[in-house]
């Protein structure tokens, strides 16, 4: 029962308050929807640490979700074997990870160590970080445990799991049942993030500013000159 409710219940509540959660804080508390930043009061660790957490945990975002919910025979089809995708998944799973790692690492010592940041810095800010922290231990711990076992069989069973749950199929928590302690924890504390991500700083991912990519020139003229010149602006 207790893994039916960790496994089969507990994603849709997490998704559920991550989904409605955010859109009520957006709605009801605009003037917190923002990332918070410290970068007046340090920017040296800060440039540093953000570069390399952002690449990593980016990396890392867009390989478990391609890895988890591509459908098994979708890549087995295109010649790429379980245990051959598996090695793929620890390689680059171990390089970003290590970046991620370099990166939040980086930001736990300047949230901690620096007095300043640290009272300027809410319960939910250094929890998050922690929760952050410990999830990525917990993501490089498991690159061990799969070394252990490289058929992939473990792999398949996370898979499934993903790709039940958000197809709604209610058999999902079974795959779980043997699958070794460190996944679970691992997913466990990821589902957790996503429950308490409206409540934390994380909303600001939801407003990346991707339309600035296509966004006009804005024609600025120097003072004293008939010259313009185009350079990119946040207006049009």
């Amino acid at each position: 029962m207790l893994n039916s409710i960790l496994f089969g219940l507990y994603p849709y509540v997490a998704i559920a308050v991550f989904l409605a959660g955010s859109l009520i804080r957006f709605d009801r508390e605009q003037y917190t929807w923002r990332s918070g930043s410290s970068q007046l009061l340090q920017r040296k660790m800060l440039m540093w640490g953000s570069n390399c957490f952002h690449v990593g945990v980016l990396a890392i975002l867009a390989g478990h979700f391609v890895g988890l919910l591509t459908p098994h025979e979708w890549y087995t089809g295109l010649g790429l074997s379980v245990p051959n995708k598996q090695l793929l998944a620890m390689a680059a799973g171990g390089v970003f990870g290590l970046v991620c790692l370099l990166g939040i690492t980086l930001l736990v010592m300047r949230r901690l160590g620096d007095a300043r940041i640290r009272a300027t810095s809410s319960p939910m800010d250094i929890a998050i970080l922690l929760m952050l922290f410990a999830q990525l231990l917990l993501g490089l711990s498991s690159i061990f445990v799969s070394a252990q076992h490289l058929d992939g069989a473990e792999m398949l069973k996370l898979a499934g799991w993903a790709q039940h749950i958000v197809t709604l199929q209610t058999d999902a928590a079974g795959l779980m049942a043997d699958v070794h302690p460190i996944f679970k924890l691992h997913i466990l504390l990821g589902l957790t993030i996503f429950l308490v991500f409206p409540f934390s700083r994380l909303v600001h991912i939801w407003s990346v500013p991707l339309g600035y990519i296509g966004r006009s020139y804005q024609v600025v003229r120097r003072r004293g000159g008939p010259a313009a010149v185009r350079v990119p602006g946040r207006g049009r």
